[in-house]
């Protein structure tokens, strides 16, 4: 890029352009696919000034072009009309070498004619065939995306549709999605919606991370969800443990049954399950204290009742060991947690 640019020294009708607005405006020139080309040669700070002059760029007199193109020899094409660069233009340019969503995030930083309003509903009212369909193409972070915006169960039955090979790998990206500007979002739902018909405006917040991902996972069947889980194990083990943290909680032992309760305590120390109760609600104690016998459960009350000062670190700490042994006994199929099915 950097020979490139010193290439454009200004003269005559293209003086007044600068060395990276001839170098944007030779990109226009040659057309979309040769633009993706060169984009992909140059680093992101590169990109970034090239895509900024590209979507600003003003309309090319017949004169500017001639002067482009005679100080680009080794590229030059024959250019009979004024031609000018535009957001929809350096995006396409964009999402074909860099992919969907970073091209989203660039021209959210780099473009001036934009809408004000979501347009992600559109995406969210299909069915999940049709969602899917849209968006399989993708790359696993613009699905992620969009998978955020969506119900548990629908999101659940996109994740489904779509490749095997795909599943854990938009499950890691939609954990590990931090909060996306507005400005992203649109931009993604103006691409995606302009490919299913007329755009819907409808204000949205995002909302991925690994709670919305267990929600997902939650609500399919256990066999898949294992399948997923399994699979993203091996390259990202910490993930899934906080994947699977968020699918059930410590309050969720309250909904367990008796029987189920009773295996957990026979695997549960005294001593930490009275930390891990020490903040409980009544109903929560109550539930698990009565899945022990009567002697346990008074000794258990009594070391709760006389506790000092806990920290939350240390009662987070015992809850999160108590759950690990619940994990552990529904992957070794001795229990059955609700909503595994």
């Amino acid at each position: 890029m950097a020979q490139a640019t010193r290439t454009a020294k200004g003269k005559s009708a293209g003086a007044e352009l600068t060395p990276i607005q001839k170098l944007a405006a030779l990109m226009v020139l040659l057309g979309e696919d040769t633009a993706a080309t060169m984009v992909k040669t140059f680093d992101d700070n590169e990109r970034e000034l090239v895509c900024a002059e590209m979507a600003n760029l003003p309309m090319l007199s017949p004169e500017m072009q001639a002067v482009v193109l005679q100080e680009f020899t080794e590229m030059a094409i024959t250019a009979s009309s004024s031609v000018g660069g535009s957001v929809d233009f350096t995006r396409r340019v964009l999402e074909k070498s860099v992919g969907l969503f970073k091209a989203a995030e660039i021209i959210g930083r780099v473009g001036t004619a934009r809408t004000s309003v979501s347009t992600m509903q559109q995406v969210i009212d299909l069915d999940p065939v049709s969602i899917c369909n849209l968006i399989k193409e993708e790359d696993p972070q613009t699905i992620a995306l969009v998978l955020s915006y969506l119900s548990a169960q629908k999101g659940s039955e996109v994740l489904i549709a779509l490749p095997e090979k795909q599943r854990e790998q938009v499950v890691e990206r939609l954990a590990t999605l931090a909060s996306t500007p507005i400005e992203v979002v649109e931009t993604l739902g103006e691409v995606l919606t302009s490919k299913i018909g007329e755009r819907v405006s409808r204000a949205l917040n995002q909302t991925g991370g690994e709670k919305s991902a267990a929600a997902i996972l939650n609500a399919m069947q256990k066999e898949l969800r294992q399948s997923i889980l399994n699979n993203l194990d091996e390259r990202a083990p910490d993930l899934v443990r906080s994947i699977r943290m968020k699918m059930f909680t410590f309050d969720d032992m309250a909904s367990l049954d008796t029987k189920t309760l009773q295996k957990i305590m026979r695997e549960v120390d005294a001593s930490k399950l009275a930390i891990a109760l020490s903040a409980a609600t009544d109903q929560l104690k109550n539930a698990m204290l009565g899945a022990l016998s009567k002697r346990a459960a008074e000794t258990v009350a009594e070391e709760i009742n006389n506790m000092g000062k806990v920290s939350l670190r240390e009662i987070e700490a015992s809850q999160n060991s108590i759950i690990d042994i619940v994990r552990q006994l529904e992957s070794n199929g001795e229990i059955a947690l609700e909503g595994s099915k």
